[in-house]
Order: structure tokens, then C-alpha cells, then sequence
């Protein structure tokens, strides 16, 4: 059984070369979409190790904004176009690490081929209590010009709310980017999205289109009840604000407990020593992992 493990990656080559060795198993193949912004120069040389390769396609991402998640859709297209069958499609960052062994985390998903899973809530949780603005309002992040806040900031005062522009439940949650797909599943969400544009400019206007489209579209599609509301992530946002705490060497004892299959963010920039010592448990608790690399 093969999965496809779709990696964001922007920054720290080093690191992002860590985790290819960290998920070394012979049925796992790694895409690897390098944002346009960065020097391919300085990652080329990650193509080199097995099953590795970078994606067709590179785009400019800029945070919270639908360049995010057309990246992401984009991305998954070329894979599933590719002409080599995969079970799954794995969303990774190159600021992910899995905590658990290559092999267990192959041995998971062969269990449960079929599902996909994502982390979501439905309209009225807690966390839409303030997400809605994200569609009601105008945002113009996919945009990049002097004064676009400014004018942002008159085109909510002067316009009605905006609205979703399907009759859909919302679904979406602050852990809703990261997922794994079934590959059926994944192709129904491309096709979803070509056979509904105005989706794509709908959510031009939107902040933060990653941690709710997708879920609202396959919540809403005939893949729900094949959907596990669970994407096996430990992501801490204990901190608040937009982004998660960077996980640290004080963290590791949550990790080495948690029921997930990986863990985010780390930068190594910042705290090298978290990942060793992933690492050093995952060779002590779990023997697998050495035939797995």
C-alpha cells in the first residue's frame, strides 16, 4: 500500500531533509512543493534520496490566504495525475515530524484504507463563533498592493455580509490544513473545485481558506460518512493567536504520550534538541523503526 506524503515546505532545507529520513519506508513517496519564493539551489539536493521528488508545479504562498490552499489543491491534482496508485495522499509542512515510527505509521493506514481523515467542527462550535468573519467579511490577503487594507476595511463597511455560495453546512476547525486523504476522496475534492468556480473566487476574498474549504466541501459530499474527524496531529495552541507554539524540548514528554501519528511546528532554528529526542524514544519504544529507515 502506497501513500503519497504532499510536503509545504518554505524554509530550512536541513530540517525538511530530517524529515524525509525520519519517514524513510519503501512504500512512502514524497512530493515536495518548494514555494516559489525560496531558491530551489538550496533543496535540490533532497531529490537525490529515494521515492523523493519535487512537485510539478511551484507556487507563491502567502499566509492565510486562498494562494495557500490553491497550492495544496494544485499539488494534490499532479499527484493524482501522475499515473502511480497511492492509497492515500498525506498533507505534511516541512515544519511537521512524525512521532511514531515509519512503519506504524504505514501498518495505521493500511488498517483503515478507505477513510480520510481531517480535523473539523460544525457551525456554532466555539472556534466559528469568531471564524465567520473570515467568510462574512472581505479580506483581501490573496492580494499584495499599497493600500489593500485600507480599501479592505471600506468594502466591509459599504457591502452586505458575504455569503457562502453554496447551501452547505460550514465545516472547518484551527487544526483543518493538515489531513490524509483517500485517494478517491481526494480526486472528488479536485473535480469538486473545477466543476464550481466560483468557489475559487469566492475564496480569494476569504481568510484562513485552508482550515475550512475542504472540510466544508467533503463534509458535504458523498464521502462524509467514510470521514474520520480526527487528523492525527498533536498541535498545541496554548499560546493564542493565529499560529501554534513551537514545540520545544519541555514539550517532549506530551509528545512522547500523544495518541498522533505526528507533531507540529518545530523549527530547528530555535530547538534542534526536540527532534533528537523524538528520535532517540522512537528507537527505544519501538524497534520497528529501524528496519523502517
Amino acid at each position: 500500500m502506497k501513500i503519497a506524503h504532499l510536503i509545504m515546505a518554505h524554509k530550512n532545507p536541513e530540517q525538511l531533509g530530517r524529515l524525509l529520513s525520519a519517514l524513510q519506508h519503501d512504500d512512502f513517496y514524497f512530493f515536495i512543493h518548494l514555494d516559489s519564493k525560496c531558491e530551489l539551489k538550496d533543496y535540490e539536493h533532497l531529490a537525490t534520496r529515494p521515492r523523493v521528488e519535487f512537485t510539478a508545479r511551484r507556487f507563491a504562498v502567502r499566509w492565510a490566504s486562498y494562494r495557500f490552499t490553491h497550492a495544496i489543491l494544485e499539488c494534490t491534482r499532479d499527484i493524482l495525475a501522475g499515473g502511480r496508485q497511492f492509497a492515500f495522499i498525506n498533507l505534511l509542512s516541512g515544519q511537521d515530524y512524525p512521532i511514531k515510527p515509519a512503519a506504524t505509521i504505514h501498518d495505521f493506514f493500511a488498517r483503515h484504507k478507505g477513510y480520510s481523515f481531517l480535523s473539523f467542527e460544525s457551525e456554532g462550535s466555539p472556534w466559528w463563533q469568531h471564524a465567520t468573519s473570515r467568510i462574512e467579511k472581505y479580506h483581501t490577503t490573496y492580494f499584495r498592493f499599497k493600500g489593500q487594507y485600507l480599501l479592505q476595511r471600506f468594502l466591509n463597511l459599504v457591502l452586505p455580509r458575504r455569503r457562502f455560495p453554496l447551501p452547505y453546512a460550514l465545516y472547518g476547525g484551527a487544526d483543518g490544513s493538515w489531513w490524509t486523504l483517500d485517494t478517491a476522496c481526494a480526486a472528488y475534492l479536485v473535480h469538486f473545485v473545477d466543476e464550481h468556480p466560483k468557489l475559487r473566487w469566492f475564496s480569494m476574498f476569504t481568510w484562513g481558506s485552508d482550515e475550512f474549504l475542504i472540510a466544508t466541501i467533503l463534509m458535504n459530499s458523498p464521502f462524509k460518512s467514510s470521514i474520520i474527524n480526527e487528523n492525527y496531529r498533536y498541535i498545541d495552541w496554548s499560546a493564542g493567536g493565529a499560529n501554534p507554539k513551537l514545540l520545544l524540548a519541555d514539550d517532549f514528554p506530551k509528545l512522547a504520550h500523544a495518541h498522533k501519528l505526528f507533531a507540529r511546528k518545530f523549527d530547528a532554528d530555535f530547538d534542534h534538541s526536540i527532534l533528537n529526542l523524538v528520535d532517540g524514544w522512537l528507537v527505544r519504544h519501538y524497534p520497528r523503526s529501524v528496519a523502517a529507515g
